[in-house]
């Protein structure tokens, strides 16, 4: 398996990394995702399905908050990466961050796992 670093960003209250498992980008926020920092991820997210990384596993056990343009970059990397035959994949979300995925339904859009190594043994055996 891949388990290559290609690179991570960031910016005060946030930062990304993205490593490649296999087929699928590992894609980690940890901080804050707000209309400030919301490039920072969505850019890696974009970047990946241009890659031919179709497969996004968010890990989002150390994204401390999520406003509406966070969920939005979310939800338009959700399109493109099903458009390119893949999809995206939560894992870990604290309960702050999981209450606004259920309040605005989001939630039942994406595929929502317990924990990051429960989302790769789920996109390994897709």
């Amino acid at each position: 398996m891949d388990r290559g670093m290609p690179g991570s960003a960031s910016r005060g209250r946030l930062t990304v990394e993205v490593r490649h498992q296999g087929g699928s980008a590992v894609v980690t926020p940890q901080g804050e995702l707000d209309h400030h920092t919301a490039d920072l991820l969505s850019e890696p997210l974009e970047r990946s399905v241009e890659e031919g990384y179709s497969r996004l596993v968010v890990d989002c056990s150390g994204l401390e908050f999520c406003d509406s343009t966070g969920l939005n970059v979310l939800l338009g990397a959700r399109l493109k990466a099903e458009a390119a035959g893949g999809g995206v994949h939560l894992a870990g979300m604290l309960p702050v961050v999981a209450r606004v995925f259920e309040i605005t339904g989001a939630d039942a859009v994406f595929t929502v796992h317990e924990d990051l190594d429960a989302a790769l043994a789920h996109v390994a055996g897709a």
